[in-house]
């Protein structure tokens, strides 16, 4: 099922968004008339998308969308009434991945929605690329540890490898595991 949640006092703009989003394919709508209601909405539901009024009646968008972002990776896309320099800066420095001025049209709307769903999915695909690389690295970083051991011991850098890959095929351990034991017992 995918959800989205529409934040906005008035209900029209409400219902105006809710249809453009069942038009993408949204299947569930969730509705917040302010702010407090948008975070506590957000936080139960983990929307996939968030749509938020600029000028909730107890929070700002902004800050609703800061306080969501710190939780959830949800694309948040802004609704503002006239074009204020301060409310989009903070927007860019906030979670907000688009922003749409009032009145709208629904091609309007589709289009930076579908863009900010695509960002979305591009930057989580390279959080995960990150945190791949992150984890070679220290395998990397590891396994040169566990060398040295073998090293300090007389073998040359490419027989201490040999050495970790024989003894990983032999016992059926990743070779992660066998630095760390080699670490443990010799280092």
């Amino acid at each position: 099922m995918t959800t989205a949640l529409v934040a906005d006092n008035n209900d029209q703009i409400r219902l105006l968004v809710a249809k453009v989003l069942k038009d993408m394919g949204f299947n569930r709508i969730i509705e917040a008339e302010n702010g407090r209601q948008a975070v506590d909405i957000a936080f139960a539901s983990k929307p996939k998308l968030i749509v938020l009024d600029a000028n909730l009646p107890d929070l700002d968008g902004v800050t609703v969308a800061e306080k969501i972002s710190r939780h959830l990776t949800s694309p948040i896309v802004m609704l503002a009434t006239a074009e204020d320099p301060m409310s989009i800066e903070r927007a860019q420095h906030g979670a907000v991945m688009g922003y749409v001025l009032k009145p709208f049209r629904d091609g309007q709307l589709y289009a930076v929605i579908d863009l900010a769903l695509y960002r979305s999915a591009e930057m989580s695909h390279l959080q995960e690329e990150v945190a791949e690389l992150k984890e070679n690295l220290e395998l990397r970083k590891l396994v040169e540890r566990a060398k040295g051991v073998f090293i300090k011991q007389g073998l040359s850098e490419p027989e201490a490898y040999r050495r970790m890959q024989k003894i990983s095929m032999d016992r059926r351990k990743t070779l992660k595991e066998v630095a760390e034991a080699i670490l443990l017992l010799g280092g």
